[in-house]
């Protein structure tokens, strides 16, 4: 019992001393606080102040040590305090990084543009080619050469194949195919990206005007050589029956004067 009733009393004296502790007011310290966190830096309330004549011996015991500490701004928000700085200097390093930011950006573009001008890994991306070139050369980059002699004759299409035409177009075909694949592939300006392709269309149409002609011209060919072959049975087949009378002509004169 005697424990818990020193316990006791050590608790209610303890307590009493806490409400004993009265809030410290020191204009002083106070002061001091305000101007270095957030207040204007005022001469004025500088505490102890220098009394009358300047005979206060706490102001010289406080300031006599610290002369100038009046005359200087040390709020860290101050027109020229450290905080204040660095808020300036991260507001001119963020401008500064906007700045760039803006440059890296310009340069990220125009590199983008001439990566879509030049570079034949977009060249199928090209309106041009989008809307126009690819129509136009879809029959040669899709061509079937097992199936380019069909709607031909078959005497036609012997007269193609013997006659080298066929090794002839298939030869130019995949070449005007390979040169379109390295002008769509290869790094190239864009302008003259698509002079080559209306270079090549060019050409390509001319090729299939000749070919086209040739089949023509097979088909005329056959048609020829079917008359010419039918005419000449006939004048030998004249020729055969003129022959015939005229050694029945030459018997039958021999026999009349053979009678004589």
């Amino acid at each position: 019992m005697k424990k818990s009733s020193l316990i006791f009393l050590l608790l209610i004296a303890i307590n009493g001393l806490a409400r004993a502790q009265k809030k410290i007011n020191d204009e002083s310290i106070r002061y001091q606080q305000e101007r270095m966190v957030f207040k204007q830096w005022d001469q004025n309330k500088f505490k102890p102040s220098p009394g009358f004549l300047g005979l206060n011996p706490l102001y010289w015991l406080t300031w006599a040590w610290h002369r100038d500490y009046h005359k200087h701004d040390l709020r860290p928000l101050s027109p020229l305090g450290p905080q204040t700085l660095r808020l300036a200097l991260a507001a001119g390093l963020q401008n500064t990084e906007q700045a760039y930011k803006l440059q890296t950006d310009t340069l990220r573009n125009m590199a983008l543009t001439q990566v879509t001008a030049y570079s034949g890994l977009v060249s199928d991306a090209d309106p041009l080619w989008l809307l126009y070139y690819r129509h136009q050369f879809q029959p040669l980059l899709y061509q079937n050469d097992a199936r380019l002699l069909d709607g031909l004759a078959q005497q036609e299409k012997d007269y193609v194949i013997r006659s080298k035409l066929l090794d002839w177009y298939l030869q130019e075909s995949h070449a005007l195919a390979e040169r379109l694949n390295a002008a769509r592939t290869t790094t190239l300006e864009r302008g003259a990206r698509i002079i080559t392709y209306q270079r090549l269309l060019d050409e390509y149409r001319i090729l299939q005007a000749g070919w086209e002609a040739k089949k023509q011209t097979a088909r005329q060919f056959i048609e020829l050589s079917e008359s010419s072959d039918k005419l000449k049975k006939r004048h030998i087949s004249l020729s055969a029956s003129q022959v015939t009378r005229s050694d029945v002509q030459i018997a039958t004169d021999i026999l009349s004067h053979s009678k004589l």
